[in-house]
């Protein structure tokens, strides 16, 4: 019960691989780079780039469908979807990356492509970017907050492990619940129905009946478990929970966050609801103010096989109000600086829209083209780096892969791509793909940083 409960919530794991622990001994020198956190934007399922960032109005109506009228950002030459107003007013903030690409259509592989820059179907299953980045800035790189290291809101995707050959110990804490209700109930931290009170006293019960530790208390375990739950109670009932605890934040800013759109006829007096989406945004931006060196928002919904232009008219403007204000408040709180903002699914959509039954305006998957954006931490604003040809079907000019992009990510928060990984069966692996492992490259973003 301990392990899997109140370690949990500590984010921490007793047993770890003496491969991991002869690393943790003597880790690489520890490089310093601008960015101190990642606030990682999953858009789970694949957006469509032809109706975000990369409109094609000039294709025709098989292409753009009603989304014909693109908006002129703040930054001359650079248009995005009309339904993306709030951003479109920020693009001075972010990059948008048109040239992504790496030809995969399978959602399980191109998410594995996409968060670890490795090619799928390998000997080894790398860790993606958040366990990288967990090993090297959380807790054997320095992190001293009791906030586990890697944070994932609010659901995993499922679709590949996240901590690859590096074991549970670099996995995210997942939160589980919705920030967007009265209580955010992160599982194993907030728990509904049980007061602090009696969270209290279900410690002093514990500590109680701890007759073992009381016999030993020198044993190095039992006193690691004894940090572990004094963490986990921390989580629980201490500083630690109040990061996820948003009634500390102005009702001004969580409105600003996003209020999902009312159905037409709705009356007057009815009161929107605020979006699970914006919500969690500003849950991510409370986390980095923390310290908290990478932070995944798994936002579902964008397997857009059906009805494509239905759901863009729901979604977008979610998109739009979360992630603009989630950029403009980094800006506003002098956290930009040091925080990379990254929008991205695992590929695109078919540029063709499938307007056939049982389709009705569908899109399908589509590895050859599609969008990323970044955002702070060096990267540069205003920017378009890549572009894709008239139908935005194929990259035409400055082709970025996925290593192109997680390994400027790594150089910015100072982790050198060339770094060992420890691997358990003791096999050679590095941060970043070496030549001899044939990983298509169109080189670092040095455009944009």
């Amino acid at each position: 019960m301990l392990q899997r409960g109140l370690l949990g919530a500590a984010g921490l794991c007793l047993a770890e691989s003496p491969a991991i622990r002869a690393w943790a001994a003597a880790p690489p020198s520890k490089a310093t780079g601008k960015a101190k956190s990642v606030i990682q934007i999953w858009m789970w399922g694949g957006p469509p780039h032809l109706d975000t960032f990369d409109p094609k109005p000039e294709a025709g109506s098989d292409y753009c469908g009603p989304f014909n009228k693109p908006i002129e950002a703040n930054v001359s030459g650079t248009r995005i979807c009309e339904l993306l107003p709030l951003l479109a007013k920020q693009a001075d903030k972010y990059s948008i990356i048109r040239g992504m690409t790496h030809g995969n259509n399978a959602h399980e592989t191109a998410t594995y492509m996409v968060q670890t820059g490795r090619k799928a179907g390998e000997r080894l299953v790398y860790p993606c970017a958040g366990a990288v980045v967990s090993l090297f800035k959380g807790y054997d790189g320095g992190y001293q907050g009791q906030i586990p290291p890697y944070i994932v809101l609010t659901e995993p995707v499922g679709r590949f492990d996240e901590g690859g050959f590096l074991g549970t110990r670099y996995k995210p804490f997942t939160t589980g619940g919705d920030p967007s209700q009265a209580k955010f109930a992160v599982e194993g931290v907030v728990a509904e129905g049980i007061t602090d009170k009696q969270q209290r006293d279900r410690r002093d019960l514990l500590n109680k009946l701890d007759n073992l530790s009381h016999s030993l208390p020198e044993n190095p375990g039992l006193k690691a478990l004894a940090r572990s739950r004094d963490q986990a109670y921390d989580m629980i009932i201490g500083d630690g929970a109040k990061v996820f605890d948003l009634s500390e934040e102005k009702e001004e800013l969580r409105d600003r966050y996003g209020r999902a759109t009312l159905p037409a006829g709705a009356p007057a007096t009815q009161v929107a609801p605020r979006t699970r989406f914006g919500q969690s945004c500003l849950v991510a931006r409370r986390l980095v103010e923390r310290g908290v060196p990478y932070v995944t928002i798994n936002y579902p919904g964008w397997d857009t096989h059906k009805d494509n232009f239905v759901e863009m008219k729901r979604q977008l403007p979610d998109l739009d109000k979360g992630l603009a204000t989630l950029i403009q408040d980094l800006s506003d709180r002098g956290l930009l600086d040091s925080t990379i903002v990254w929008w991205s699914g695992e590929f695109g959509r078919t540029p063709k829209i499938q307007w056939e039954s049982p389709w009705n305006g569908g899109r399908g998957h589509w590895g050859n083209a599609f969008c990323a954006v970044v955002a702070g931490g060096g990267f540069k604003g205003g920017r378009v780096v890549g572009a894709t040809d008239a139908k935005g079907e194929e990259v035409k000019d400055r082709p970025v892969y996925p290593c192109d992009l997680i390994g400027t990510i790594y150089q910015l928060l100072g982790i050198d791509p060339g770094a060992s990984l420890p691997n358990p069966q003791g096999l050679e692996a590095h941060v970043m793909p070496t030549p001899a492992e044939d990983v298509p490259t169109g080189g670092l973003l040095k455009e944009i940083i």
